[in-house]
């Protein structure tokens, strides 16, 4: 069953992009609401690191396991994540700097004297 989000607002965005997309979900609406700020509201941001955060826990909990006919591999999915947060984490380097390209910066130079 898929849990009801609104892909329009930032908690939707960023459930999207980490597939919190399922019932029960993995983080809850305040957990992702405290990314969020802790990222400056960056959905990209916040994504990348609640990526990482599973990572953590796919490492810690997960081994690498082969029986006779099931395999799982821990520490390649927890990579994967990682891999994947740094891909949304340089999304966000690349619109930081294009935004900051488009807008002159943050800084514009005054003339003294010219008035």
């Amino acid at each position: 069953m898929s849990v009801l989000y609104d892909v329009t607002g930032d908690e939707g965005r960023v459930r999207l992009l980490i597939d919190d997309t399922q019932d029960p979900a993995l983080f809850t609406g305040e957990e992702i609401g405290a990314v969020l700020a802790l990222n400056q509201g960056s959905v990209l941001r916040a994504a990348a690191q609640l990526l990482l955060l599973i990572a953590g826990s796919e490492a810690r909990l997960s081994k690498k396991v082969t029986t006779q006919d099931l395999a799982t591999d821990g520490p390649a999915v927890a990579a994967e994540l990682r891999a994947q947060a740094a891909a949304l984490r340089k999304q966000a380097d690349d619109q930081d700097r294009a935004d900051t390209e488009a807008g002159g910066g943050f800084l514009d130079v005054i003339e003294f004297g010219a008035y």
